[in-house]
């Protein structure tokens, strides 16, 4: 793959995300069931031919970071352009330190070679993967780009020595959480169980949060678009703050889902979770 140019590998993607498709039919069901929830104005042949696209978005993703594996480093970074960094530096020059929200949009793994470009450390909150093989394989991705790799279970103490230090954070938002951990926020339309971690670091520390997603653009170029610092929460009470807040940035990944709906994950089961049923009085 390494030695392929990026057009051929990235046409042998899109072949193995249709495989992936084929062998994958409860993924399959999901990611159309999604997609009918997200979009129910569209009709059954486009929401099929969205679902293709972004099975072969995943598709090339995984040649895409076989890619980075295979090459040298600054071949990946060549891959990348920056737009708003300057919002990123007035965080920076203001409070040495920043949450950044993401999602598993575009190639996210790429993400966590863009910080070289900007020049300020970061870490990840990360779940281990369920197989060991995939994990072990991320790990080696995310060591190369030279990022602090946090886990997900006991990452308060890490990420507050994180952000001691004057570095980002970055989580991603996306994913359906536990209700134990989680608040229930507008996404598409429907309530979506969502982690309140972020939301909750950012109202106990002031850490602000920059929204910053990746696109793919054609064969070898990425675009990573850096946002705005999310508002903080204009309620003074604590709870309500990490559910206004944790509210804006779900409606901030969705708006960067219907810019370029074919890139986000859509096989996953984002409304698995629902909230609990009121009985009837």
């Amino acid at each position: 793959m390494a030695r392929l140019p990026a057009a051929a590998a990235l046409g042998l993607g899109r072949r193995l995300g249709d495989a992936l498709a084929l062998a994958m039919p409860r993924r399959r069901r999901i990611t159309l069931d999604n997609l009918a929830l997200a979009f129910p104005e569209l009709s059954c042949t486009a929401r099929r031919g969205l679902a293709r696209r972004s099975w072969q978005h995943l598709g090339m993703t995984v040649v895409e970071l076989a890619r980075l594996l295979g090459r040298p480093l600054d071949a990946t970074l060549g891959e990348l352009c920056l737009d708003g960094v300057e919002h990123l530096r007035r965080v920076m020059d203001e409070h040495g330190r920043a949450l950044v929200l993401t999602a598993h949009f575009g190639n996210w793994e790429y993400l966590t070679a863009a910080h070289r470009l900007a020049g300020y450390p970061l870490s990840i909150v990360v779940r281990p993967l369920d197989s060991p093989v995939l994990d072990r394989l991320a790990a080696a991705m995310r060591r190369k780009t030279g990022v602090a790799l946090i886990e997900k279970r006991g990452a308060l103490r890490p990420v507050l020595e994180a952000l001691r230090r004057g570095g980002l954070v970055a989580i991603l938002l996306d994913q359906n959480a536990a209700r134990r951990e989680s608040v229930f926020v507008p996404f598409f339309g429907r309530t979506a169980s969502t982690s309140r971690s972020l939301a909750l670091l950012a109202v106990r520390t002031g850490a602000p949060v920059v929204p910053i997603f990746i696109r793919r653009e054609g064969p070898g170029r990425h675009r990573v678009v850096i946002e705005p610092p999310l508002p903080r929460p204009a309620v003074n009470d604590p709870e309500q703050a990490v559910v206004e807040l944790t509210a804006r940035c779900t409606q901030t990944i969705e708006a960067a889902i219907r810019h370029t709906p074919e890139q986000w994950l859509w096989s996953h089961d984002r409304w698995r979770t629902r909230p609990p049923t009121v009985a009837p009085a």
